[in-house]
């Protein structure tokens, strides 16, 4: 077990899921543009094995490189036919980059990761804690260089600036934590009807 006071920051390779630069993954859509030659300007999806198709360069695979490294790529290929060619390419829509919440949160599921996410973003994106949520208890587990890692963090505790809000990684997965006592609370609470008696719960943190 290691403990460090923060997680490492994932390699390119833990980025890339098998199947803060955005990296281009299986199924993302991405959009090429050459300047001053619009039939070669597309729009296409990436192959589930990380590969497209473009007209004069054939097949080039995609798959855990950035807009720029497409483009130059792209560029390279069509100096054989076009004088200085200049491309641009953009993700229009990425699946492949994306995070699990799941746990005591509203909406648990995977949502996109963008270069701005953060851990509480990622809990708003799930549309927040759920009754039972646990704001001291968020886990979020990463694989860097292989190693499965996990750190644990306080909500309460970003929110009032103790300390910053951690970046969130395509392919993390964060668990937020389920209260025992707000659950039982809750269960005696639809119980009410049927007392006869007062009832007084001390609730543990």
């Amino acid at each position: 077990m290691v403990r460090t006071d923060a997680l490492p920051v994932p390699t390119r390779a833990d980025l890339v899921a098998e199947d803060r630069e955005s990296l281009i993954g299986p199924l993302d859509t991405i959009g090429i543009d050459v300047y001053g030659v619009n039939d070669l300007s597309l729009e296409t999806q990436v192959d589930p094995s990380g590969r497209i198709s473009m007209p004069l360069v054939g097949l080039i695979d995609v798959r855990g490189k950035t807009s720029v490294e497409v483009a130059q790529y792209i560029e390279s290929a069509l100096l054989k036919y076009i004088r200085k060619p200049q491309v641009a390419v953009n993700i229009r829509n990425s699946v492949s980059q994306v995070v699990t919440v799941d746990g005591s949160v509203v909406e648990p599921g995977l949502y996109p990761v963008t270069n701005q996410m953060t851990l509480v973003r990622a809990i708003a994106s799930a549309k927040g804690l759920s009754q039972f949520g646990k704001e001291e208890e968020v886990v979020v587990l990463r694989t860097v260089n292989g190693q499965r890692m996990a750190g644990l963090y306080n909500l309460g505790a970003i929110r009032r600036g103790v300390y910053a809000d951690p970046a969130i990684y395509a392919n993390d997965v964060v668990v937020v934590g389920d209260s025992a006592s707000r659950r039982l609370f809750s269960s005696f609470i639809s119980l009410a009807p049927i007392l006869t008696a007062p009832l007084v719960i001390l609730l543990q943190n």
